[in-house]
């Protein structure tokens, strides 16, 4: 018995069957194995195409069940994971109008400030316990703006994983905590925030009913099941996107715990039992998977987009490829702490919501072009993507969210030993990496909402700690030097 869980990234689609009675993954993939691509048709534009998300999706799960050898009817429940924040617009038939508005696509940013000023900032913060900002909502106001051609043919508006669920089963239904994700969640209330629909003029009826985030959401159709290789009927238990999913994949389930990812973005994910704002939306606050009103569970999220993506370039772009990933780590350490006074802004993915969506691209400074080599660019790069990282976790301790451990991942820039060593010395907090991943969590999340778990317990017999980063008290005075440095230089960007 299987269970299939995707993960939907602006990257690639994953997919992981995991074997639900040893709670072991068997078999994992992604596609494509190259990077997916993200259009720019004007400066700070992201969009990508769904059918492509559906095309790579295929290829994983076929790719999955193939490793094991395993039959459609051995999957027994499938479980969703993807990034947040976006934009599916689709006709009557589920046909797609225009390409995606992703996460990381900043041309919304003055329609959600507008509705921020304009309903009034302290009813917004207590009300949304977020400014608009340039979520889903506002990336739907800026189509009914900016093509309202194509507005007039919405009759359905979903956040990706809604979309790749509907693909799956036919059914477009949302969850309470996809909602909150895009800014559409009264919290005050608890329910949709019809009062920035009524403010933005979008007709009820274009979102999505809700289905719980545990539980069943819909079954795989006939055509869906023929294109995949799944059984029709397995059904979907499991939707969350990316960041609550991968606290969820790690077990961070109760305040006080906290989960981050060095992906394409970085973000830091704190839970808190208490409905907890930022004033200037710096970090933002949505509902966790396992929100109840009888326990109320929040996670507070920063995220920094140029993270990975500033990596990605530097390999690809500046580099030209002729170095991997891990000969780059290499290299970078043999440049010491502060990288001789090179310092990186890592922000060059759109405007950053930490910095109150201001937009000052990628930056390197105090370049001395007789000393400094490429071991100094690549340690002041990592250096700065921390370093932004701790700058968002000051901002999260205002609001009330500490941080003594960090649980993530072992993939991406949490492979980098100086990455993750650097994180843990500048901000005094264990690290703890897992053998896990976002597909992995979203199966286990897809076990749990068939009911094959009964528990917490259950669920997580299988998550192991790979291994842990402990502080050094010995380096921190010099990373503290290093991060005066870089903030000085962020202030003057």
């Amino acid at each position: 018995m299987y269970l299939l869980g995707l993960d939907l990234g602006s990257s690639s689609v994953k997919a992981c069957l995991l074997d639900a009675d040893k709670n072991t993954a068997v078999a994992s993939a992604f596609f494509p194995e190259s990077e997916m691509a993200i259009d720019a048709p004007q400066p700070g534009f992201a969009e990508q195409q769904p059918d492509l998300w559906w095309h790579n999706a295929t290829q994983a799960v076929q790719a999955v069940m193939t490793a094991a050898g395993a039959k459609p009817t051995d999957i027994k429940a499938i479980g969703i994971s993807y990034q947040m924040h976006g934009l599916v617009v689709t006709d009557a038939h589920l046909n797609v109008l225009r390409p995606a508005i992703i996460w990381c696509d900043s041309r919304a940013v003055s329609l959600g400030q507008r509705a921020f000023d304009a309903l009034g900032h302290e009813r917004v913060l207590r009300q949304l316990l977020n400014s608009p900002g340039n979520f889903t909502a506002a990336k739907l106001a800026w189509v009914k703006e900016n093509q309202p051609d194509v507005y007039a043919n919405v009759a359905h508006f979903m956040l990706p994983g809604d979309y790749l669920a509907a693909r799956l089963t036919g059914e477009i239904v949302t969850t309470a905590s996809g909602l909150s994700e895009g800014i559409l969640w009264d919290f005050l209330e608890n329910r949709p925030a019809e009062f920035l629909m009524q403010y933005y003029g979008f007709d009820q009826s274009l979102m999505p009913p809700l289905r719980p985030t545990f539980g069943e959401q819909g079954r795989v159709h006939a055509a869906a099941a023929a294109e995949m290789g799944l059984a029709v009927g397995t059904p979907v238990t499991y939707r969350a996107g990316d960041q609550p999913n991968n606290a969820w994949s790690l077990n961070v389930l109760d305040p006080g715990e906290i989960a981050a990812t060095a992906g394409t973005s970085g973000v830091v994910y704190g839970v808190s039992e208490q409905a907890r704002f930022d004033p200037q939306s710096r970090v933002n606050t949505f509902l966790h998977v396992n929100h109840s009103p009888e326990t109320p569970r929040y996670g507070v999220l920063l995220c920094i987009n140029g993270t990975g993506s500033l990596n990605s370039w530097l390999r690809n772009g500046l580099l030209q490829g002729q170095l991997s990933y891990s000969q780059m780590n290499e290299l970078a350490q043999k440049a010491p702490i502060g990288a001789d006074g090179l310092v990186c802004l890592p922000f060059g993915n759109g405007a950053e919501r930490v910095l109150e969506n201001a937009d000052p691209g990628a930056s390197f400074h105090g370049l001395r072009v007789n000393q400094h080599g490429l071991a100094h660019w690549l340690r002041a790069s990592q250096e700065g993507i921390v370093f932004a990282f701790y700058y968002g976790i000051r901002v999260m301790e205002q609001v009330g969210v500490g941080v003594k451990t960090i649980r993530a991942g072992e993939a991406n820039m949490f492979l980098s030993p100086l990455f993750a060593n650097t994180l843990a010395n500048l901000s005094g907090a264990a690290i703890e990496l897992y053998n896990t991943d976002g597909a992995q969590g979203a199966a286990r999340g897809a076990g749990l909402g068939l009911g094959h778990y009964a528990n917490r317990t259950e669920t997580f017999s299988g998550l192991q700690v790979v291994r842990t980063i402990t502080p050094d008290a010995r380096v921190r005075q010099a990373y503290e030097a290093a991060y005066e440095q870089w903030l000085a230089a962020l202030e003057k960007a």
